[in-house]
């Protein structure tokens, strides 16, 4: 018992010489993702794109250098994010747009669910940017791009109280 006791010592004071190791993951192509978007406030899609961006920033420079057509990403929304995507609020969510837009530019596909736009909102896709696609649900969505083999991610976005 003393000799466990003194290697289970021995070894937690050898682990605190070590340092952090950076490793280098080997992603690979085509890389497919499908981002689910639910969140509590329209102003909290800014962090969240900055996950979608930082896919895209990652996997396009050194080392991996990836193309656009290695990159497939479909962002899913359906919470209390929607008002971003209608054209009526534009100017109240102008830099979040532009980044959205900008993000489609990066071949990002973004779609909201029909169901939470009317019953939210009681908007139709008339009101929203060219940009934007709806479609039936946002979980029946979620779950057939999951079975073409895209891995979920689904930002968490938290507001930090001091």
């Amino acid at each position: 018992m003393a000799r466990l006791v003194i290697v289970l010592l021995l070894g937690f004071l050898l682990s605190f010489g070590k340092e952090a190791v950076f490793v280098q993951t080997e992603y690979k192509k085509p890389f497919k993702v499908v981002f689910e978007i639910y969140l509590d406030h329209p102003e909290k899609m800014r962090p969240a794109i900055g996950w979608i961006s930082n896919v895209i920033f990652v996997l396009t420079n050194p080392p991996y250098n990836f193309s656009l057509e290695d990159i497939d990403i479909v962002v899913v929304s359906h919470g209390r994010e929607l008002p971003v995507f209608l054209k009526e609020n534009r100017d109240k969510y102008q830099d979040i747009v532009e980044r959205i837009e900008g993000l489609t530019h990066y071949g990002v596909k973004f779609k909201v669910c029909r169901m939470a736009l009317t019953q939210l909102y009681g908007a139709t896709e008339k009101d929203l940017h060219p940009f934007v696609e709806t479609v039936p649900s946002a979980i029946v969505e979620v779950a057939h791009w999951q079975m073409m083999g895209y891995s979920l991610i689904i930002p968490m976005v938290f507001e930090i109280r001091r």
